[in-house]
Formats: C-alpha cells, structure tokens, sequence
C-alpha cells in the first residue's frame, strides 16, 4: 500500500538550480520526486533553451515537460547587477545549489563552491559538466552526441562496416550524469547530517558514462578486440537479439546458458538433435557460427506469428520480449496494471507522467506541474524580502 504523499524524504529541502538541457534538470526533478522543493533560474524571456526544443507535448517540448515537473521558474537575468543580491538571498535558505552552466561562467558569477562555503557552510553545491572540473578537457564544450563518442560508446553501437556506427537514441550521457549527480546529492545530505557541513560534488558527463562502458572496456583489457558492433544482437552471447517472425513483426530473445540452449531447441525450435550438433554445443560454438544457427531460427519463425513464438518462449522460459514503437510503450500493458501513469498540470492543460522508478510503500512521489517561464518570479521575490514595486522595476528593466 502507497503511504501518504504528505511527508517525503525530502520535504523541507530546498535546491536552486540554474541549468538547461537535460543533465541538471534530470537530476533536480528527480529530487524534486521526492519532496525537495525546486527553484529553476532561467534567462528572462528565452528561458532554459530546452523549452524550444520540440512543440511535440500540445505545443510543448517533450525533453522539458519529461525533467521539469515540480519546479517553480524564477526567471533572471544572472548578468545584472541586481542578480548577486537575488542569488544570495535565494541560497541564505538554499540546502543545495545545482549548476550545468558553461565551463567557468558559475565561478565567474562569484557562484563556485569556493566562494559560497564561507557564507553558506551547509550549502551543498554540485556542478555538472561534460569533461570536470579541471584537466586538459575541461573547457571543451560538450554535448551528449560528443561524449557518446569520447567515452567510447559509438564504437559499441550501430552495425559492422564502415560508417555502421550509432547514436543512442535517447541522450543516454546526459541521461547518466543527471542519475549520478542526483545520487551525489542524496549521498552529501547525508553526509551533511553527520558533519554539519556542505561539500562539493564535480560530476562529468564524461565519467559517467565511461562507468557505463565499463563491461566493454574490461572486454578489451590489456589491448585485446573490443566487442564488435552487433545492431540489435549480443557481440559475444548467440542467440540474442531480434528475430523476423512469419508475419512481419520482430521478436527479441536472449539464451544465457546451457540448459536454455536445451529448452529452446526442444520446444521453441522443435528439433531436440540439435541441441548435441556440435556447431552449437557451447556458447562460444554458437557465437562463431552464428550465421548457419541463424538460417535455422529464421526457417522454424518463418511459419509463425510473433506471438506464436513468444508462446513457445514462455512455455521454454526463454527470455523474450515484443519490439515496441513509442506508442507501444505508452500502451504498454504492464504498466499500467501497475498504475504507473498520472498526470501533471501544466499551461497546456493536464499531462500524462510517468511515476519514478521505484515504488515505496512509505510516501507518494511530489508529481507538480510543469511551470511556464517565471510562472513563480514574483511570489519567489516576495519571499525573499523584495517589495511590489522593486519588483515592477525589475520586470522593467529585465533584470526579472
């Protein structure tokens, strides 16, 4: 049973954070599911550039409606001379600060950790960057295609050949670094509870999906052959990977040892002698033959329907699984019989949201709306002591 949404583990926690794109705002919406309260800076009328990206979400960029839910929009001009004075108000109360800015412009805002942690010893401030804090890299720009390549991913993905190389299709580095700085935060509260103080975390996109690689590094250690691009299929684990069904779909399945093999040639193929053909008898075998091993997988589904073969997967309990589009996912029957979908508020009206991962039977996650840009400006500058008619002024000059 859900537990009540009125106390989560981070109520009373508030974060500010000046970001765009999807590595920081990932990582602050996902503190804001838990109950942190948000405050998003952005520009004055442009606002984080990741609301252009896309109209797709009733007019609404699909990657900010996805990491900016539960957030309240204080729009500045962060270049004002009225800016400091904002900032350092806002963070008088702040728990953690969160930064992607480019490399160098949050230190030049005087907004570094190391100008912050005499005034705000508590303050946990958590810059985000493509390659760190320092090295020779560290002012390259960096954006999530670009660090697919440097941290090796490219090389892994896509098909054998020249020019057979591909991107993730979902921004995977940024996607890995928000997770990382997200749990680095958790982590520096929980170390701030112990020593009463703040800390300094330096994430880079770059490390965190480097960790990711780690398999196909390990794979080519000490100089030996990286794992081959493969598409869809395993480069080292045959059968695994899509398979052409009799009626135009596709099916996805996966062997992992040898008792598998036995169950997917007696029920899935149907053909119990070849489990002992010694072309096959081991996975390393299959893997170097997979050509011929294919014809033969290909030839039994030829006279199925995808489900057909699925059915026989299942009764084999043979890992498998339906190649879905975008939409097959938004149907997806599993999850909604575990009620995974809510919706947001946001100005285009209510939206479909999917529940964090993770179901705790303690609290409900904070499912708030998708702001508009400086939705919260003027209620956010009357909490920290600014007057209706500062205000009007700053909105005047757009320092607001």
């Amino acid at each position: 049973m859900q537990g009540s949404s009125s106390s989560r583990p981070l109520d009373g926690i508030t974060v500010v954070s000046l970001e765009h794109a999807i590595a920081a705002p990932f990582c602050t919406r996902q503190l804001a599911d838990l109950g942190a309260r948000v405050i998003k800076v952005e520009r004055p009328e442009v606002g984080d550039f990741a609301r252009g990206y896309d109209e797709r979400v009733e007019g609404l960029a699909s990657h900010f409606v996805w990491t900016n839910r539960s957030k309240e929009s204080l729009t500045l001009n962060v270049k004002a001379d009225e800016a400091d004075d904002i900032m350092q108000r806002l963070l008088q109360d702040a728990d953690v600060l969160v930064q992607n800015l480019a490399p160098g412009a949050s230190a030049r805002l005087g907004l570094s950790f190391e100008a912050l942690h005499e005034r705000f010893p508590r303050l946990i401030v958590c810059d985000i960057s493509g390659y760190g804090g320092d090295g020779p890299y560290r002012d390259k720009k960096a954006y999530d295609l670009l660090i697919q390549s440097e941290a090796g991913f490219l090389s892994t993905t896509g098909f054998p050949g020249e020019g057979g190389m591909a991107k993730a299709g979902c921004s995977i580095a940024d996607i890995a670094a928000g997770m990382y700085a997200y749990t680095n935060v958790l982590s520096a509260l929980i170390h701030r509870e112990r020593s009463g103080v703040g800390s300094h975390i330096d994430v880079s996109m770059l490390e965190s999906l480097a960790e990711w690689m780690s398999y196909p590094m390990y794979y080519a250690y000490n100089g030996a052959q990286p794992p081959a691009r493969a598409g869809a299929s395993h480069s080292t684990i045959y059968p695994y990977g899509p398979f052409p069904a009799g009626d135009g779909e596709t099916v996805i399945l996966g062997l992992q040892n040898e008792r598998e093999w036995q169950a997917f040639c007696e029920v899935v193929l149907q053909d119990v002698s070849l489990a002992g053909d010694a072309r096959f008898s081991s996975n390393a075998k299959r893997s170097a033959n997979r050509a011929e091993l294919r014809a033969l997988i290909c030839t039994t589904f030829a006279a199925l329907s995808a489900e057909q073969v699925i059915a026989r997967l299942d009764q084999a309990k043979i890992a498998n699984a339906h190649v879905n589009d975008m939409h097959g996912v938004w149907q997806h029957p599993q999850l909604e019989a575990r009620h995974r979908w809510v919706e947001v508020p946001s100005a285009a009206g209510p939206l479909p949201a999917l529940l964090p991962p993770g179901r705790n039977n303690a609290y409900t996650p904070q499912m708030g709306g998708v702001p508009s840009l400086g939705e919260h400006s003027v209620k956010l500058l009357r909490e920290l002591g600014f007057c209706n008619e500062v205000i009007n002024d700053f909105e005047s000059r757009g320092v607001i």
